[in-house]
């Protein structure tokens, strides 16, 4: 199994990894290694694996050389990708999409193995790649539709680069999974394939988690990898404040401290009765636990990209299996899962919107409650990983391709 991110930030993988373990395959997993904090969890989560582990080191302080050659290699390749007005080479563009794409694909390529499975940005090519040189079939995880998820400056080239390397790599896969029904329907669209739907849920603990009752200020949670714009929390802080109620908002997750000083000061300039209250990153065995007890969990995906719009990400399946219902922008995913969740999600559209949602919310104390038994009991009936629509669609999707 192959990802381009650390174990702690490829929640996918690592619950795949297990799946596939607990069934009886010899499972290894390369992942890489650049971020401090990342690197301490992803040493935490493998105190308690037994499958096999390899990580491509390119942190600064403990593989300065590689990060060096790995980064100007990066700048290389997305250069040339720029300026290259024909088709660029499909080598270019894993390398440009990819820092570590040549140290991946050697480090999967370097023990015998009978499949190969991957997925995230960096490792679609790497994946294929190394299948390639161990001659064995390959199956790739589309978690994000990934040639059309840049918004940002120079976005086109790198979803045009995406693009070049989902047509080379898609059509000889084994297998595909993909992370909503709506990413897989958009592959399909674009490059007649099938992906199998796989949902980003988590196991449920064996214990429901406690209810405090639903008093006092309005508890509002939101986690990521990052914390920064663009993912609805701005919104939120407006929209608490034209509510003009008490509430608490914690985040969690690695602040851009740019970002983190914009919100703080919009917060005490638009919304001073609410609280902020910042956390660290956690691993992922933690998240369902540190979700748990709050009024409601934010989902703010802004449809600035398809991916966008079409992804159904950790965090609302991760606010369920803690029972916590789930706040949602009205994306076209989103409004699609709302319908199935029913009192365990509240939709909204735009500021306006969600103030007046905030403000129904703070003042119903037993609406609040009724949602959390609603989110709980979604979890326990279909959203959580031992499903069989869930890790069975996995494991079953391995027994096909290795029959």
């Amino acid at each position: 199994m192959l990802t381009a991110g650390h174990l702690s930030t490829c929640p996918r993988m690592l619950k795949a990894a297990d799946a596939l373990h607990g069934a009886g395959y010899q499972v290894r997993v390369v992942s890489v290694n650049h971020t401090a904090w990342a690197t301490a969890a992803d040493r935490d989560i493998m105190s308690s694996r037994r499958w096999a582990w390899t990580a491509v080191d390119y942190a600064r302080t403990t593989a300065r050389v590689t990060q060096i050659t790995t980064g100007a290699r990066l700048r290389a390749a997305w250069a040339f990708s720029r300026a290259a007005r024909a088709r660029v080479p499909f080598a270019i563009a894993a390398r440009a999409c990819g820092r570590a794409h040549a140290e991946l694909v050697r480090a999967v390529a370097q023990a015998p193995a009978d499949f190969v499975y991957g997925g995230s940005t960096g490792a679609l090519a790497a994946v294929a790649e190394s299948a390639a040189r161990l001659r064995v079939p390959y199956g790739l995880d589309l978690e994000d539709f990934h040639s059309g998820e840049d918004a940002g400056p120079g976005g086109h080239v790198h979803d045009a680069l995406m693009e070049r390397i989902e047509r080379a790599v898609l059509p000889a896969a084994r297998f595909l999974t993909a992370s909503s029904p709506l990413i897989a329907r958009g592959y399909a669209d674009k490059y007649g394939v099938r992906p199998v739907t796989i949902h980003n849920t988590f196991s449920l603990e064996a214990e429901p988690p406690e209810s405090p009752p639903a008093k006092g200020p309005l508890r509002v949670y939101w986690f990521s990898q990052t914390l920064g714009p663009a993912r609805g929390i701005e919104g939120l802080v407006h929209a608490f404040g034209r509510a003009a109620v008490t509430g608490e908002l914690h985040l969690r997750g690695r602040a851009v401290p740019s970002y983190l000083e914009f919100l703080q000061r919009l917060q005490r300039e638009i919304a001073p009765a609410l609280t902020l209250t910042l956390n660290e990153p956690a691993p992922p065995a933690e998240m369902v636990r540190l979700a748990r007890g709050f009024d409601a969990g934010l989902s703010g995906e802004e449809p600035r990209t398809l991916n966008r719009q079409w992804c159904l990400g950790n965090k609302i399946f991760t606010y369920l299996a803690a029972g916590v219902p789930v706040i949602m922008s009205r994306t076209p995913a989103q409004a699609a899962l709302a319908r199935e969740l029913g009192d365990a999600a509240f939709l909204y559209d735009g500021v306006n919107d969600l103030a007046d949602l905030l403000r129904a919310l703070a003042g119903d104390p037993e609406r609040r409650c009724r949602a959390r038994r609603a989110a709980r009991q979604a979890a326990q009936d279909r959203w959580h990983w031992e499903h069989p629509l869930d890790r069975g669609a996995l494991l079953e999707a391995f027994s096909r391709a290795l029959a």
